[in-house]
């Protein structure tokens, strides 16, 4: 019988609460082992592991790369697996590789594979994929099936069969499906952060809205505390609420920093929008049971009639060099932008080509919009990204770019050089394709069964005698 199959059958929430425990908020970047070794000692029912994020960019998702770095993640992963395994006690994990489409799962199963080589474990593995084909998007587009969120606008036809990659974020539904397979093991693509959380606990009969609360809060572990960290969380879930506990003893779940969470990444902190439904956070509770952990409950759930399917698509734009430098000069600092813009023009006369430029000043509004009066009077730092058709191009663009702003005549100017101060050499720095977001966006009425598919394998060999 596997971990999960022996989880549903077996607990009951009448036998007592759930234990959560939340090893990691993006795994592959140090899960600290300590508190994961305290959290496993309360016999945790169950592991949970977010992996991934659209939070890094397109870059991921449209180069089908990985963002952590491949020995933080192999690590990271020995760590839950060898956990997961000697307590035989289900795990979790979403998003796998960063951004969740093939090239990422694919990635993350081979390591998988080869830890449960390495330590000898044998255990069954579920997969759930999560990319959709372009012409699956251009069917709901042509059908005004899809909503952008935010500012996005809505892709043309062509934009859609640019992306490299598409992938549809599943929720509890879909989750749900792969753990009624036999499983150890859970590796989805990219996944709705509580749905890595809150699944099991709603198979088990647990309440939906303090399952996904408690999803919520958890999914970026020892976030919700004082000070705030990276520790593995517990949560102890029954059917009136859960208690939270940093696994790290000086990091605090208080109720203020509990509560302070539901604002993250929400515009709206008393309701929060789920594939499922909505969980209403109005009457939540939270409540200190000591200096350290914070029991909360209260929250309620409104459910949709269909789960929506949010879907994310990067797409090439060609390839990128940056250029960094810094200015001191108070009166190139006042007229900045202005001899940009004119060293933009002198430079497209020496470099033709379908090749663009983009100025960032840090000092100046680069992070967020000034006012004249507030730019930085003693220094800016200067990013430049040029990009173009290919890396060539985009590289002479940067060049040329350089040196007609090193020695451009601007009014006023003292020195004929040294206006203009450089962080590295060669100070044309190649930064590989850059991508953008095609899609972000909800798509109605998709037919989540057809989009995500749940496969099974089996991981390791049983050794002979």
């Amino acid at each position: 019988m596997t971990a999960c199959e022996r989880l549903l059958r077996t607990h009951r929430p009448a036998d007592g609460p759930l234990r959560v425990l939340a090893a990691s908020g993006q795994l592959g970047y140090g899960i600290p082992a300590d508190a994961l070794e305290r959290g496993l000692q309360r016999r945790p029912h169950v592991i949970g592991c977010d992996m991934g994020s659209i939070d890094p960019g397109p870059h991921y998702l449209g180069s089908g790369t990985m963002a952590a770095p491949a020995a933080m993640v192999r690590r990271d992963l020995e760590l839950v697996l060898a956990a997961a395994r000697a307590l035989d006690i289900p795990l979790v994990i979403g998003s796998a590789g960063t951004a969740g489409a093939a090239p990422h799962l694919d990635a993350t199963v081979a390591l998988i594979r080869s830890i449960a080589q390495e330590k000898g474990l044998q255990f069954r593995l579920t997969t759930v994929h999560s990319d959709l084909q372009a012409e699956q998007v251009l069917e709901a587009l042509a059908d005004g099936q899809l909503d952008p969120i935010g500012p996005m606008p809505l892709p043309t036809p062509d934009e859609v069969r640019e992306c490299s990659h598409i992938v549809g974020q599943c929720g509890t539904e879909t989750l749900a499906r792969a753990l009624q397979t036999p499983t150890d093991v859970l590796v989805a693509g990219r996944a709705c952060d509580t749905a890595i959380f809150a699944t099991l606990p709603e198979m088990l009969g647990y309440p939906t809205a303090l399952c996904l609360h408690m999803a919520k809060i958890v999914e970026c572990t020892s976030l919700c505390c004082r000070p705030a960290g990276r520790d593995a969380m517990l949560a102890e879930l029954d059917m009136e609420g859960f208690t939270l506990e940093s696994m790290n003893p000086l990091a605090h779940a208080t109720p203020a920093s509990v509560a302070a969470h539901a604002l993250y990444e929400q515009a709206d902190p008393l309701e929060v929008d789920e594939p499922t439904g909505t969980l209403l956070l109005r009457d939540a509770r939270y409540e200190a049971l000591d200096g350290h952990r914070t029991r909360v409950s209260g929250a309620g759930f409104r459910p949709r009639a269909q789960p929506t399917l949010k879907i994310e698509g990067a797409a090439p734009i060609g390839a990128r060099c940056v250029l960094l430098a810094g200015v001191a000069d108070p009166t190139l600092l006042a007229c900045l932008p202005q001899v940009l813009a004119a060293v933009e023009d002198k430079v497209r006369q020496l470099v033709p080509g379908a090749w663009s430029v983009h100025s960032h000043i840090y000092g100046q509004g680069a992070v967020a919009p000034l006012p004249d009066a507030r730019h930085g009077q003693h220094e800016a730092g200067l990013v430049i990204e040029f990009l173009a058709p290919d890396a060539a191009l985009s590289r002479t663009a940067a060049g040329v770019f350089k040196q007609n702003l090193l020695h451009h005549g601007y009014p006023g100017r003292v020195s004929t050089a040294g206006n203009l101060a450089f962080a590295f050499t060669p100070s044309e720095i190649d930064a590989g394709t850059a991508y953008r977001f095609v899609l972000y966006h909800v798509m109605r009425d998709a037919c989540l069964g057809d989009i995500f598919q749940v496969r099974s394998h089996m991981i390791g060999t049983p050794s002979l005698h």
